[in-house]
């Protein structure tokens, strides 16, 4: 049974990549919002830390932000963080977002907004209750290396999950999120052609619609 039979789209929650804001994630999802339009609606929040330096297209009101950083203020995926700073705040971020402009039905996260997300799965498959979603995709994610986070990949992680995987990806190489995926159970693997950003060509197109039909809204509360 479709969504659509439910009265209302599926809602998901959007977790930005690192250095992005929740502006920049909409700018850059416009093509995967409208693939998906009437199916489902993408509401992004932003990460509560700004990233120190800005950049080169940075806005004093949108800094760049992210979910941790693996040392002061910066982040490296594959950095063997001995003191990740900052990733509690962003729990909290997620929970306040879920419980405040809820209900959400999944997550959709890109990149570090990935690595996060698939946290949030791995404490809601747990029973934690500030986490009431039924799924996620994870475009571009990875498992963290900080040992302080290897706990939420002790057990497999019993939440349906589409990771969407670039074989051209130069920021997140492709063997990271196929390893992300394989820390869940039944994992839905999506692989394109591109690099890193969130594909939303026809074949991915059907790929999301595919994995969203499973679902209801509601299911997650």
């Amino acid at each position: 049974v479709g969504a659509m039979s439910g009265g209302r789209p599926l809602r998901l929650l959007g977790l930005h990549g690192y250095r992005q804001s929740e502006r920049r994630f909409h700018q850059r999802t416009g093509a995967l919002r409208k693939a998906l339009r009437g199916r489902a609606e993408l509401v992004a929040v932003n990460a509560p830390h700004p990233v120190p330096g800005g950049g080169e297209d940075d806005h004093g009101d949108d800094p760049p932000r992210g979910w941790w950083f693996s040392g002061p203020g910066t982040f490296e995926a594959g950095e063997v963080a001995e003191a990740p700073a900052g990733l509690e705040e962003s729990l909290s971020a997620v929970a306040a977002a879920l419980a405040e402009h809820g209900p959400f039905d999944g997550l959709l996260g890109f990149s570090q907004g990935a690595a996060l997300a698939a946290m949030v799965c791995a404490l809601r498959a747990r029973g934690d209750p500030r986490f009431p979603v039924a799924f996620a995709i994870l475009v571009a994610g990875f498992a963290s290396c900080a040992p302080a986070h290897s706990h939420f990949y002790r057990e497999p992680i019993a939440l349906p999950t589409l990771h969407v995987v670039g074989d051209a990806d130069a920021v997140i190489a492709a063997p990271l999120s196929r390893e992300l995926a394989q820390h869940f159970v039944e994992p839905v693997v999506l692989t394109h052609p591109g690099g890193h950003f969130v594909p939303a060509a026809a074949p991915q197109k059907k790929a999301y619609l595919d994995f969203l039909d499973q679902f209801c809204p509601g299911q997650g509360q």
